[in-house]
């Protein structure tokens, strides 16, 4: 009685393209998604009391001071050469737009309710979707 042996399976010349073709689809995605540099056209919008007051884009570095309500904020687009905005001082009480650090994405914001003041980020830049459903 003789026992079938399976065959020897080893991987062939065919089976290494598909590897390679896989691997350069996956590079190819991989700098599609994560290849832009952080701001790459976003824009930091501020309202004042729910108003758009202004409208920059984070390509170059500014400073801007903002008061409503009694309060001010001084404001600093691409702090220390990085890209994004934050609230550098504040009299408001709580100082929590201060502590809420440089904002760097689309979507993010940074609001100081006694002043009535908010900054939001918009844009395509990255991270600007987190999932697409459907």
């Amino acid at each position: 009685m003789s026992m079938k042996h399976s065959p020897k399976l080893r991987p062939g010349p065919w089976d290494l393209l598909v590897a390679a073709a896989v691997l350069a689809l996956a590079v190819a995605c991989g700098t599609a998604v994560w290849g832009r540099s952080p701001g790459d056209s976003l824009t930091a919008v501020v309202s004042i009391e729910g108003a758009e007051a202004d409208r920059l884009s984070l390509a170059s570095s500014a400073q801007r001071v903002y008061s409503n309500n009694g309060y001010t904020l001084e404001v600093e687009f691409c702090p220390g050469g990085e890209t994004g905005v934050r609230v550098r001082s504040s009299d408001c009480p709580s100082q929590d737009c201060v502590h809420t650090g440089t904002i760097t994405r689309s979507g993010q914001s940074i609001v100081c309710l006694p002043a009535r003041i908010s900054i939001q980020l918009v844009g395509d830049g990255p991270s600007s979707t987190d999932a697409v459903i459907g």
